[in-house]
């Protein structure tokens, strides 16, 4: 039985990394994956996903208006797919989420979402929020806070290193402008007492 699987995780955890090296080991044994990426995240290039390993690998993009399910059912059709690995997940739309669902569903495909689950503000994202409640299996990828514990928030940085806490969910950003933090950290960064 396909499933509809979510690894998610905050800033700096690898989880680009390991979307490719799950993808490799496919590809190692003949089988045909789908690789989809935010079109929004143009930090490894428009079409790439990267980690910050060095790992990089060419991926069709995604938009809000895009219908997921054609797409891929689509591609099915003309090449036997055996897994669709999803990068940057966080973008999806709660109908692109349920569109995923449907491939595991009904074209019996794996899909592997990768992403983050709560922005900045310890708010989550629309499409994690939503893969939180629909996906099969969650897994938590985890990566550690400057005091070694469990780092499950980030904080966002201004161009002078100072903690924003206000501001669009979205902006794209690595190291110069995320740090993971453990929840302790990220209040008292945020000044959540």
């Amino acid at each position: 039985m396909a499933k509809l699987y979510f690894n998610y995780s905050t800033m700096n955890a690898g989880k680009s990394t390991l979307l490719l090296q799950a993808a490799h080991n496919y590809g190692e044994r003949g089988m045909e994956v789908y690789l989809l990426t935010a079109r929004l995240d143009t930090r490894a290039g428009e079409g790439r996903i990267g980690s910050r390993i060095g790992l990089g690998r060419e991926a069709d993009t995604f938009t809000p208006e895009d219908d997921l399910f054609a797409r891929i059912a689509a591609k099915h059709d003309a090449r036997q797919l055996a897994c669709i690995f999803v990068d940057e997940a966080q973008f999806l739309t709660e109908t692109q989420v349920w569109q995923l669902a449907r491939v595991a569903d009904d074209l019996k495909i794996p899909v592997m979402a990768y992403g983050l689950r709560v922005d900045f503000r310890g708010q989550l994202f629309p499409g994690s929020a939503v893969l939180l409640a629909l996906a099969d299996t969650l897994r938590e990828v985890r990566t550690i806070c400057h005091c070694g514990r469990k780092a499950t928030m980030v904080i966002r940085k201004d161009g002078e290193g100072r903690v924003v806490i206000d501001g669009d969910q979205v902006q794209i950003g690595g190291n110069e402008t995320y740090i993971s933090l453990c929840r302790r950290h990220w209040r008292e960064a945020f000044g959540k007492g």
